[in-house]
């Protein structure tokens, strides 16, 4: 085992709630050597969750009473950031030393010290609560300046644009440029792509023919985003030794084929899945057509790298396509010039997305240059609020000043300029 999980704030550990039960229930048909990389010598998953509010940990209760967590590994507060990014990344003035950032550093330690080979963090948070963004951003500085050469892939959630909190344009800057300066990758998801693909799917459901009024609840989109991690980061076929033994190499070989360039790290997912025999090109449609083509001013979207990850493949069906597969996500995610082998490939034959005999399913994660309509428009929105010296008084009092705010607004400018560079 590799890797460490890392769930801050309310977000983070609902939808980590969501991957653990896909791995320690969903998984199930798999082979326990599927499960090797996700499990500490003691059997006990290698995860370390924490909130500064104890309502969403209370259900991870449940798995520590069943033997799968660790209690210690559960980091409570019993005072929330506020939805504010100062209050989460600096913490109550008088803390001290048995703050959450001091707990939450002293399991995450522990918890490296019982891997066979430390190799990286993943980390799940949301980019607009106090915690999840805040604390979410500290912990992520604090791990890259304790464990420089590990890895750190952020599984980070942006929220509605209609508007979740009057903050949130300010916790989302702030939040993605430390993100940016300190992670190696980002598995950006989005409050609203998320609600729409849950809608579509039960649309099409039979269910939706008795009540087609039904609403997408949060629980459905917390599951969508855990289904999507679970096409990308559980055990492949490819990357496993001779002897079938996974070494959790997902999440750093997906780092390595589509961060090609470092200034360019934010990621994009899509998933298809059926329980019929429905062609993979067919699949490889439907991913695409959830794939932002244009940015709102009519400009086309690249992507300089992708990674179609293949699972349900019993008979060697995807391979058998491949060239028109790879031909379609090639031509729709308007791969990079620059880029020789833009599209890297994975195949198992055990579906975890949907666990049936007959079900199959794609999952396709890109180096997308859509993450630059967000920043443009958290950044204007933001940059208006600032301006107007709106809600700012919230951010001094806890540490935060002026130029963290300019620095964060010329790091999301920054990555703008390098995406733009890239298609040129």
């Amino acid at each position: 085992m590799s890797a460490v999980w890392l769930h801050v704030g309310q977000c983070g550990n609902q939808i980590g709630q969501e991957w653990w039960r896909i791995i320690t229930e969903g998984a199930g048909h798999s082979c326990e050597a599927d499960r090797y990389p996700f499990l500490s010598r003691d059997g006990k998953l290698g995860a370390v969750c924490v909130d500064s509010e104890p309502k969403v940990l209370r259900k991870a209760q449940k798995l520590v009473k069943h033997g799968c967590f660790r209690e210690s590994n559960l980091i409570v507060g019993q005072e929330g950031r506020g939805s504010n990014w100062a209050y989460g990344y600096y913490g109550p003035p008088n803390e001290g030393e048995r703050g959450l950032l001091q707990r939450t550093m002293e399991s995450f330690r522990k918890e490296t010290e019982r891997r066979d080979c430390y190799s990286g963090t993943v980390l799940f948070h949301s980019l607009s609560g106090g915690t999840g963004a805040g604390l979410g951003a500290r912990l992520c500085e604090e791990i890259r300046e304790a464990y420089p050469v590990g890895h750190i892939l952020s599984v980070s959630v942006a929220p509605h644009q209609a508007g979740e909190s009057p903050l949130q344009h300010y916790n989302t800057l702030l939040c993605l440029a430390a993100l940016q300066r300190s992670a190696d990758g980002v598995l950006l998801f989005h409050n609203d792509e998320a609600l729409s693909r849950v809608l579509s799917l039960q649309s099409r459901s039979p269910s939706s023919l008795s009540s087609p009024q039904a609403q997408a609840s949060l629980s459905s989109m917390n599951s969508h985003i855990a289904s999507c991690l679970a096409g990308l980061l559980y055990p492949v076929h490819n990357l496993t030794t001779p002897s079938r033994i996974s070494l959790g190499l997902e999440p750093w070989e997906l780092l390595r084929s589509v961060s090609p360039v470092p200034a360019t790290k934010f990621l994009h997912t899509t998933q298809a899945h059926t329980r019929s025999t429905i062609l993979w090109d067919s699949l490889a449609a439907s991913t695409l057509q959830m794939l932002p083509r244009h940015s709102p001013s009519g400009n086309p979207h690249y992507s300089s790298a992708v990674v179609a990850v293949a699972r349900g493949d019993q008979c060697n069906s995807f391979l058998s396509s491949l060239d028109p597969v790879l031909r379609r996500l090639r031509h729709g995610h308007r791969c990079a010039a620059w880029n020789p082998f833009p599209i890297d490939y994975w195949t198992d034959p055990q579906d975890v997305v949907s666990p049936s005999p007959s079900s199959r399913s794609l999952t396709v994660c890109s180096n997308h240059s859509s993450v630059t309509d967000l920043l443009q428009r958290v950044g204007e929105r933001a940059r208006d609020m600032f301006q107007a010296r709106a809600y700012l008084h919230w951010y001094h009092r806890y540490g935060c000043e002026d130029q963290d705010f300019l620095q964060a607004f010329d790091t999301l400018r920054t990555v703008t300029e390098e995406y733009r560079a890239g298609e040129e």
